[in-house]
């Protein structure tokens, strides 16, 4: 089986437009949640979240490119950009041919729908725009990001609710691994801060009207973000032969099924796709020094990923750093795998572990290391990012220091 490595980095989030700022607000535990900025924002009961400040979409893209881009493919494109950039790498003949790209979304173009089913609803309007459904489609950004770097090889869009990108991702490293392509880009975005994305959210109750607190004993629920994060990731021969500059090898990746209940996740469900990241990566559980958690801030969620965790790591549980990111850029939906891979490329790169801010109080069920309010400083050579979905599907990938 042929080696993965990361050799570009891209994102634009709530808390930078870019990999460096990104990891600044990380390293110094720097919240991007605060009131929402959207239409109608009064008729809502949650009125936070992790929404990209200080975006203009003009400053980006020309009036026919923003007529066929949702604010999910803006987004994508931005960090496309960025990652590809990084890599150096240009796509023509036979590198183009056979490299792809594979995206995680769950609501897709959620905004384009919303503004136009109140065009057509509350104003009345028997028209709508001709690009409506090549925009609002799931697999927009995926296509847009092939046609713009000349990708012709194996190109979709996962769409697993809130393990999208990890899925994604997974799917690209066993591309790359299986030999069928050399370079794949990959990663996940989401917009869902619009009206009707926060206000069917709000029907579920699990979010939180004042902070996102993974693993507080007094924690009351998720907070929705928005961006995107994307990599290229590429044969390790084919990286190593050009000098591209690696910052981490991808070396596991496990997927499961809870096959029990549409919202609440399963324990063994979780463990299993833990377990199987390490064995797939062929890596003893004492090896690992980070794990980037799920770690919504729902009650459900946070004690059932420790528990999980306690299991596949037994006494080794209590040495392992665990922190969730959400707490800082809200959690991305389809999104949130692919910003959350970025800590664990800090951790690995930098030697810093971003740190679960808003933690006010010990809960039993939660009593591991989850590096509390301040980040850290810890040279870890293997870390985890675990993503856990409604629908009960599992996806974790195991990354190593090179």
């Amino acid at each position: 089986m042929k080696r993965v490595v990361i050799t570009g980095a891209g994102t634009i989030n709530a808390l930078g437009h870019d990999v460096p700022q990104t990891w600044d607000a990380m390293a110094n535990g720097r919240c991007g949640i605060g009131e929402l900025n959207i239409r109608d924002v009064e008729r809502l009961s949650i009125r936070i979240g992790g929404q990209v400040r200080d975006y203009d979409a003009e400053d980006h893209f020309n009036r026919q490119q923003i007529a066929l881009y949702d604010r999910f493919t803006q987004f994508t494109l931005l960090a496309a950009k960025q990652a590809i950039g990084q890599s150096g790498l240009k796509f023509s003949g036979d590198l183009a041919a056979r490299s792809g790209v594979v995206l995680g979304t769950s609501g897709g173009g959620l905004t384009t729908q919303d503004e136009n089913y109140r065009v057509v609803y509350e104003e009345g309007k028997n028209r709508v725009h001709p690009f409506v459904v090549p925009k609002l489609m799931n697999n927009a950004a995926c296509s847009h990001v092939s046609m713009v770097y000349n990708l012709k090889g194996p190109s979709f869009t996962v769409a697993t609710a809130c393990a999208s990108s990890n899925h994604a991702m997974g799917q690209a490293f066993q591309f790359i691994r299986s030999g069928m392509a050399p370079v794949m880009v990959t990663g996940g975005s989401e917009s869902m801060l619009c009206f009707g994305g926060v206000k069917a959210w709000e029907g579920l109750r699990v979010m939180s009207k004042d902070a996102c607190r993974p693993f507080s004993a007094n924690r009351n629920g998720m907070v929705q973000g928005e961006g995107a994060a994307v990599f290229v990731f590429e044969e390790y021969e084919h990286a190593k032969a050009r000098g591209a500059d690696i910052l981490a090898e991808v070396v596991g990746f496990a997927m499961t099924s809870d096959a029990a209940d549409i919202v609440m996740p399963s324990k063994h469900g979780a463990a299993r796709a833990i377990s199987g990241a390490l064995r797939d990566a062929g890596l003893s559980p004492e090896q690992v020094g980070y794990i980037n958690a799920h770690g919504t801030g729902t009650a459900a969620n946070d004690k059932t990923e420790c528990a999980a965790v306690a299991d596949v790591f037994g006494a080794h549980a209590d040495k392992l750093m665990i922190s969730s990111t959400k707490s800082m850029h809200g959690h991305l939906i389809g999104g949130t795998g692919a910003v959350e891979l970025l800590a664990c490329l800090m951790a690995l790169r930098n030697g810093v572990i971003a740190p679960t801010i808003g933690y006010e109080e010990y809960d039993p069920e939660c009593s591991l290391d989850v590096v509390p309010n301040e980040a850290r400083e810890a040279k870890v050579d293997v870390v985890l990012s675990n993503a856990f979905a409604f629908g009960g599907l599992n996806a974790v990938l195991a990354l190593r220091r090179i």
